[in-house]
């Protein structure tokens, strides 16, 4: 506007001075100037506002650009963080799993090892089993029997075999059932012994310092523990005795063929697992 201004002032004061001279083809090539001068202005002061407008724009635009810019920045840098978690994680999961492994296979080497004893045992309580068996093969018409349970062999002996009735006293057929016994044993220095007495239900009647069945049951188990170790020489450390009484019998049945059954000494062999048991505990 101000060049507009300035442009009309010096054309009046040109006209002013000239009106006098001018003529009018002059005076008409200068109002065409004018007008031309005015048309170029209106158009030079368009596009400045024009130019400006697009200042604007692009003043805008830069700036957010520049917004976006800094938003993007942040979000990489977040992600950088998020994937070095995720790597320092990846690495700690894989420290943990390799530990987990050879954990893994520390385990199953001490399974396999434990596993290899189990059998051994099991091995060497078939073999005793049989031994026993061929020893003692005489005395199984007469109420003595060997057999397997829970990884232990069990030689059981009837009453009737090893004692008089009520007695705690073994009879000679007793002594040579056990003599046969104590010679396996004594080649077998691994295996622990645990003598078991065993009664019947029925009460104890006039058996003198015997006042119960528990009475009776234990001083029987250990009546076969000193013949063992007194007599046959077995090392004691190798023995426990127990009496049991009527509280696990073979038969519960309320019959005499039962209580025949019941009334018995059991000889429980256990192979040592020392080697086992430092296996585990260690």
């Amino acid at each position: 506007m101000k060049i507009k201004y300035l442009l009309f002032a010096l054309f009046l004061m040109f006209t002013l001075h000239s009106c006098v001279v001018l003529s009018t083809k002059k005076y008409k090539s200068m109002l065409a100037q004018r007008d031309s001068l005015t048309t170029r202005t209106q158009t030079l002061e368009a596009q400045v506002s024009a130019l400006k407008a697009d200042s604007a724009r692009l003043t805008g635009e830069i700036a957010k650009l520049k917004s976006d810019l800094a938003d993007s920045q942040d979000n990489l840098a977040k992600l950088k963080g998020n994937y070095n978690d995720l790597n320092n994680n990846l690495s700690s999961t894989n420290s943990k799993v390799n530990q987990l492994s050879a954990d893994l296979k520390k385990r199953e080497q001490r399974l396999k090892e434990v596993e290899d004893i189990l059998r051994k045992r099991d091995e060497a309580t078939n073999a005793l089993k049989d031994k026993l068996q061929k020893a003692l093969l005489g005395f199984q018409q007469s109420g003595l029997s060997v057999d397997i349970r829970n990884g232990k062999v069990y030689v059981s002996l009837t009453d009737k075999l090893l004692f008089p009735s009520g007695s705690i006293v073994i009879d000679e057929k007793g002594k040579a059932a056990l003599k046969q016994l104590a010679a396996v044993l004594n080649k077998e220095p691994d295996i622990n012994m645990a003598v078991e007495g065993h009664t019947d239900d029925k009460k104890v009647i006039n058996l003198g310092q015997i006042k119960d069945n528990w009475d009776l049951s234990v001083l029987r188990a250990t009546s076969v523990t000193r013949y063992l170790t007194e007599v046959e020489n077995i090392d004691p450390k190798r023995l426990t005795a127990t009496g049991k009484s009527q509280y696990q019998p073979i038969d519960p049945t309320d019959s005499n063929e039962a209580r025949a059954k019941n009334r018995r000494i059991e000889i429980v062999l256990t192979p040592k697992l020392d080697e086992l048991y430092n296996l585990i505990k260690n």
